[in-house]
């Protein structure tokens, strides 16, 4: 599908979409917990159905109602059929441990897309706990056991959701289970948030202050009515949109999430862009926009909104920190320069970081990668110089299915086409 944009002047305010890192976190507990949970406000998307689709294979019971999701859990085994992750790599890394601790062996499918990403850290953590799982191009077989190993070592500088599979998957060991990293913790606010709703549905992990040693005891899971809060990455498109292209409010993000992305108003602060805060609303409007220098390690998957940011700001912005933007859904950082390139915009490309030169960006047909995060960044931006063109525009459905029906409700000017 290709989205056609004009230049527009937006306004407006705009609810941000729910959180798909709490939701799939919410539905795996849910699953694990016997009894009925409630997940409020849960995000419809690609990576959710993936995650529910493949809990359900594995025996919970899942009621989608507008609005809520009633699941009913506690009775997982394993699934003779394949537990098909999709695009998922939050669903494929939570998944695996919890795999290993059912009875039978689990085959884990997934799109080509995500077998690009990191993989061999998986099968390298089930060894680790006595359970050896054979990895192929698309898939993962786990045999199941009841794990009894007590102690983890693994680099901090991973995917935080390797961490926090473990962490789920731990109450079911035998003798729970200890992580030590070898090196700091990388995405933090991510293992803080895995830890904060745990406790939601009963569990305790104990951990230093620096996040490097973990500790969770065999425990039981507890039911919960869970209230999924908004999305600050699916919000970062509208609160850049705002400093681009007219006023524009956000409402239902909680200023003091886990969500790394929250980072993104002090990245609009440093940007000068004109924001206001207030009651749980975040308003921003346009401003001669000032270079910035960040580094984007905590908060990797604002690159492209960022980028795209300082496209349209006056000086060079220096982005740093950008090594892991190049493994996910695309190589973020080559996908942000050559469509930057393509607006006429002037970008060096290091190996983990980008100087951009602001400027006036021009229209030009836009290469999503199939990136979701690429595809509305882009948008974004192309509000303000029209004429331009989003080739693979269905992928926001990975994350925001209703991103271009809310993009349209703020002003922007789009033609859905095949």
């Amino acid at each position: 599908m290709k989205a056609r944009i004009s230049k527009s002047t937006v306004a407006g305010t705009i609810h941000a979409p729910p959180s798909k890192s709490y939701t799939i976190r919410a539905l795996f507990a849910a699953a694990l917990a016997a009894g009925t949970s409630r997940i409020i406000n849960p995000l419809i998307s690609d990576d959710t159905e993936a995650a529910a689709e493949v809990l359900e294979q594995l025996g919970a019971g899942i009621e989608r109602q507008p609005g809520v999701w009633i699941i009913t859990g506690g009775r997982l085994q394993a699934s003779p059929q394949p537990l098909n992750c999709r695009q998922s790599a939050a669903t494929l890394r939570f998944l695996a441990p919890l795999c290993a601790t059912l009875d039978g062996r689990s085959r884990i499918t997934f799109a080509p897309g995500l077998a690009r990403r990191p993989m061999t850290l998986l099968p390298a953590i089930l060894k680790q706990l006595g359970i050896t799982a054979e990895q192929g191009l698309d898939y993962l077989l786990v045999p199941g056991d009841r794990i009894k190993a007590g102690v983890v070592s693994l680099p901090g500088d991973v995917s935080s959701q390797f961490i926090s599979g473990l962490l789920i998957a731990a109450p079911r060991f035998v003798q729970g289970l200890k992580i030590n990293l070898t090196t700091p913790a990388r995405s933090r606010d991510y293992l803080r948030m895995t830890i904060e709703y745990l406790e939601y549905f009963g569990v305790k992990v104990e951990h230093d202050a620096a996040m490097t040693a973990f500790s969770v005891l065999p425990q039981t899971y507890q039911p919960a009515d869970y209230t999924v809060e908004g999305d600050w990455s699916g919000a970062s498109y509208f609160l850049g949109l705002g400093a681009l292209a007219g006023p524009i409010s956000v409402s239902g993000l909680n200023p003091d999430s886990f969500q790394a992305d929250r980072f993104m108003l002090n990245c609009l602060e440093r940007l000068e862009a004109g924001v206001t805060t207030g009651n749980k609303v975040i308003n921003v409007a346009p401003t001669p926009l000032k270079a910035l220098t960040v580094n984007l390690d905590e908060a990797i998957d604002l690159l492209p909104t960022i980028a795209c940011l300082t496209a349209a700001a006056n000086g060079v912005s220096i982005l740093t920190g950008l090594g892991r933007a190049r493994i996910k859904e695309s190589d973020r950082v080559r996908a942000v320069a050559e469509n930057l390139k393509r607006m006429g915009i002037a970008v060096t490309e290091d190996n983990d970081r980008l100087l951009i030169t602001g400027g006036r960006p021009h229209g030009a047909v836009i290469d999503s990668f199939d990136d979701h995060r690429i595809a509305m960044a882009f948008a974004m931006l192309a509000t303000v110089c029209g004429d331009s063109v989003i080739e693979g525009a269905e992928c926001v459905n990975k994350t925001y299915p209703g991103f271009w029906q809310d993009f349209q409700q703020a002003g922007g000017k789009v033609i859905l086409s095949e």
